[in-house]
């Protein structure tokens, strides 16, 4: 079968959306498919090369309008492909449209895989609230199969009612052979949150963690958190450090890149992701690294895999917007080194019974041969 992805932007840019293209498209290749990449060439790459035997070509673009690169010669690369299943990603409109569209004039089948709601900030949202009323639609009304990471996707957004006919749960994987625990040092009471640092991932909840970590200072006052990410906001988060004086308890580490994540996992106490967005947090596969890693999750819950985890418990789970609760979930494992063993226990088993990328993409294989 030969699957077309489009995806914005592709490996090595790291993101959720992008983690999901490469690791999806691995295990496809594997089950004997063929996969094409076209995305935009950000960061600067090869125009076209493979990457673990996916094919990837790459696209100038001529700016962004919001997250989205625009490039310009997405049409006629999608007119010269030849393909038997077209899949492409929303939130980003550009290249799901030309998918779309292209997925019509070639009558073959158009899978949409709905991460999350497409919002915007100051100007952006109007765009977005224009885009979603006209463009959406059309994208959704033309798709044969929508797949949602989690079920209560499908009620926290205002843009899928209508057709959960054509909704399939698939949810997001992890690698279990690279996320797995090192043998390394543990750093005492410390915190680990990761995310790009700019307007568009404000949901991720980091004011809400250091107003937390205030709170925690003062029962464990050698509290570190480890910021992984960098981004436009890096002062803002900075100056709101220093004005909560927590100078000597975080630790901004920038970006960093894959091959040190494990590190990093498997060296802290907790990873906490304290998303306040339902529409805009459609899983947390930095969750799923963590927990592959034995390492214990605080989450919000809303965050996709915030039930197994809960269920399974690998972690300890608050509502949104509730510092207190992040800090108490917080100390509560910092303070039990046996409880953080049993967590990270039941967190990689987790993983490994329910979350490889090889069972996902078994999932999907099926979507596309019924399609066909």
């Amino acid at each position: 079968m030969k699957i077309i992805q489009t995806p914005v932007r592709f490996y090595p840019f790291i993101g959720g959306v992008e983690n999901y293209v490469h690791y999806l498209s691995r295990e496809l290749v594997k089950l004997g498919h063929d996969v094409d990449v076209i995305c935009a060439n950000e960061p600067e790459s090869k125009k076209e090369e493979s990457i673990d035997d996916i094919n990837v070509k790459r696209l100038s673009y001529i700016g962004k309008v919001a997250n989205t690169n625009i490039t310009m010669g997405l049409p006629l690369a999608l007119l010269r492909e030849d393909f038997d299943i077209i899949h492409t990603h929303i939130p980003t409109p550009w290249s799901a449209d030309w998918s779309s569209i292209f997925s019509k004039i070639k009558r073959k089948p158009l899978v949409v895989t709905y991460h999350n709601d497409i919002i915007g900030n100051g100007f952006a949202d109007h765009i977005a609230g224009f885009y979603n009323s006209t463009a959406l639609k059309s994208l959704l009304k033309q798709a044969d199969k929508i797949i949602i990471t989690q079920p209560n996707y499908l009620n926290f957004s205002p843009y899928l009612k209508g057709y959960a006919d054509k909704i399939e749960v698939i949810p997001n994987g992890v690698d279990v052979e690279t996320f797995k625990p090192l043998e390394c040092q543990k750093r005492e009471n410390t915190i680990f949150f990761l995310s790009l640092l700019d307007e568009f991932h404000k949901y991720k909840g980091l004011n809400y963690l250091l107003k937390a970590l205030q709170l925690i200072k003062n029962e464990i006052p050698d509290v570190k958190l480890l910021v992984g990410g960098k981004g436009v906001l890096l002062e803002h988060y900075q100056k709101m450090v220093n004005s909560l004086g927590l100078q000597e308890n975080v630790e901004f580490h920038g970006f960093i890149p894959d091959e040190r994540l494990v590190e990093y996992y498997s060296s802290v106490d907790v990873f906490v992701l304290p998303s306040i967005s339902s529409v805009q947090e459609g899983f947390g596969i930095v969750a799923l690294e963590a927990l592959a890693c034995e390492t214990p999750v605080v989450s919000t819950e809303i965050v996709g895999v915030a039930e197994d985890i809960k269920k399974s418990n690998a972690g300890l789970i608050v509502e949104p917007k509730n510092s207190t609760a992040l800090a108490d979930a917080i100390i509560k494992i910092l303070k039990n080194k046996d409880l953080q063993k049993k967590m990270g226990f039941n967190g990689r088993k987790l993983v490994k019974d329910t979350y490889t990328w090889k069972g996902i993409a078994e999932m999907m294989e099926k979507v596309y041969n019924e399609l066909l």
